[in-house]
C-alpha cells in the first residue's frame, strides 16, 4: 500500500480465504461497501435479493508483475431466509491472481476496479517497469499536483520564521492562541466557516512537545452528533446528563473514545452494519444517546485536510507574553478515508468534548473535536513532505 499512500490515491483492501476462493465467494466487508459506496459504484444498502435478478457488474483489472488481465466484478446480496442476505463480491479469474490469504489492494478509477496483489507483488516495481498501460494512466490521474499554492504558503512560512519568535495575539496561554497568531502573520482574517484557511490548504498550527517523544492528539474536525438519529437532542441534554461542576461553570470536557470507557462513562461504539459512529453511555437507562453517520465524518474529513500544512513551533514566554518560533511543516494530502473507521475502532481517533454553561445559564459547546494521536498521523495520511523553517546559519 506504500506506493499508493505515497501518491495520496485511496484504496481499500480484500483478503481471499481458502474457503472463498474454492466456492467464488466473498464478503463484502463494511470497508469494501463503504468504498464502493464512496467512489459512487454501488451501494448494497439499496440493493435487492438475488445474484441473477439484483446482481451488478463491474469492469476490473487483475494487474501483476508479469501478467495484466480483465476481470468481471460482481456485487450482489444472495437470496436468504428471514433476512436480506449478506453482501457479497467476487471477481472472475481471481483464483488464478492470488493464493489464500494474500492481501489485495483495490482502486476505483472511473467505473473500473484496478487490484493489485500486494502480497506477491511489489507495487512499485510493477508500476517502475511498466511505463505504459493502465496502471500508470490511472496513478497519474488520481495523484494530481497542487504544487504552485504549496510552494507560495511555504515560502511565507520561511519568510515568518526568518524574522524571529511571533509574539502571541491573545493575553492567555490559550491553545488557539498559536493558530490566530500565524493567521494573523499570514493576513488570513478569522472567520467561522469551515473551508480550508489558504487557498484552499488547511493550516494546523501546534505547539511543539520539548522532550517528548509522543506530542499531543491534533485536531482533524468538529461535527455535532445528527440529532434526528440521536436519542438526545442537542449539547444541553448531553450537559444535563454528564456534566460536572468546575469553579463557576457546569461543564462537560472529556474524551470519548472506542478503546475504553471514560471516567463520565462515555465511549464510542461502531456500527459498521448501519455506517453509524454511536455514543453510548454505561448507564442501562441511557445506553446509546448520540449517533454520526460514518459517511459524513468521512466527507467532514476529506473535506477539511484535502491538502493540509501542520506547523510546529516553539512557545516561550518573553516579557509575560507567549512568543512562537517557527519550527517545521508537515505537508499532508488526500487523506485515505478508508482508514478512518479503522482508527476509530483503535482508539487512535478520538473525540473530545467541550460543553459548559456559564453562570447566566448560556450553553455553549467548541466541538466535539474529533482529534487524532500524533503518532497515528501517518496512518491516515499518505507518507508526507516534511520542511524545516529554521533559518540556515552560515558557516
Amino acid at each position: 500500500m506504500t506506493v499508493l499512500t505515497s501518491q495520496s490515491i485511496d484504496a481499500t483492501l480484500i483478503q481471499p480465504t481458502k474457503t472463498g476462493l474454492g466456492k467464488s465467494i466473498l464478503d463484502a466487508t463494511a470497508p469494501i461497501r463503504n468504498y464502493l459506496r464512496r467512489h459512487g459504484l454501488h451501494d448494497y444498502e439499496l440493493q435487492g435479493t438475488g445474484a441473477r435478478d439484483n446482481g451488478v457488474e463491474l469492469e476490473s483489472l487483475l494487474v501483476g508483475k508479469a501478467t495484466e488481465s480483465t476481470s468481471r466484478t460482481s456485487l450482489y446480496r444472495p437470496k436468504a431466509k428471514g433476512k436480506g442476505g449478506d453482501p457479497r463480491i467476487w471477481f472472475s479469474g481471481l483464483p488464478n491472481f492470488v493464493q489464500p490469504d494474500d492481501l489485495v489492494a483495490i482502486v476505483a478509477y472511473g467505473r473500473q476496479l484496478i487490484c493489485f496483489n500486494i502480497t506477491r507483488d511489489d507495487l512499485g516495481s510493477i508500476l517502475q517497469e511498466r511505463l505504459e498501460g493502465p496502471a500508470l494512466s490511472w496513478m497519474q490521474t488520481l495523484s494530481g499536483d497542487a504544487r504552485s499554492t504549496s510552494d507560495e504558503l511555504l515560502g511565507q512560512l520561511r519568510q515568518l520564521a526568518a524574522k524571529g519568535p511571533l509574539m502571541s495575539v491573545m493575553p492567555d496561554r490559550a491553545d488557539t492562541a498559536i493558530g490566530r497568531t500565524l493567521e494573523t502573520a499570514l493576513g488570513i482574517q478569522m472567520n467561522s466557516r469551515k473551508d480550508p484557511d489558504y487557498k484552499g490548504i488547511e493550516l494546523k498550527a501546534f505547539r511543539k512537545a520539548s522532550g517528548q517523544s509522543r506530542q499531543n492528539r491534533k485536531t482533524l474536525f468538529a461535527k455535532v452528533a445528527n440529532w434526528q438519529e440521536s436519542k438526545f437532542k442537542s449539547s444541553r441534554e448531553i450537559l444535563d446528563a454528564f456534566g460536572y461542576q468546575r469553579e463557576e461553570d457546569f461543564k462537560l470536557y472529556c474524551t470519548v473514545s472506542a478503546k475504553t470507557i471514560n471516567s463520565q462513562g462515555l465511549s464510542f461504539e461502531l456500527d459498521d452494519r448501519l455506517g453509524k459512529l454511536n455514543e453510548r453511555s454505561d448507564q442501562k437507562q441511557i445506553g446509546v444517546f448520540a449517533t454520526w453517520f460514518l459517511e459524513d465524518l468521512r466527507k467532514a474529513l476529506a473535506e477539511k485536510h484535502n491538502e493540509t500544512f501542520w506547523v510546529s513551533a516553539t512557545a516561550e514566554m518573553v516579557d509575560g507574553r507567549e512568543h512562537f518560533e517557527l519550527q517545521s511543516v508537515l505537508h499532508t494530502q488526500k487523506p485515505i478515508l478508508s482508514q478512518f473507521e479503522i482508527l476509530l475502532s483503535q482508539g487512535e481517533i478520538t473525540m473530545d468534548h467541550l460543553i459548559k454553561r456559564n453562570q447566566r445559564g448560556r450553553v455553549a459547546e467548541k466541538g466535539p473535536l474529533f482529534k487524532i494521536d500524533s503518532v497515528s498521523l501517518p496512518l491516515l495520511f499518505p507518507p508526507s513532505i516534511s520542511h524545516d523553517l529554521r533559518p540556515v546559519m552560515a558557516a
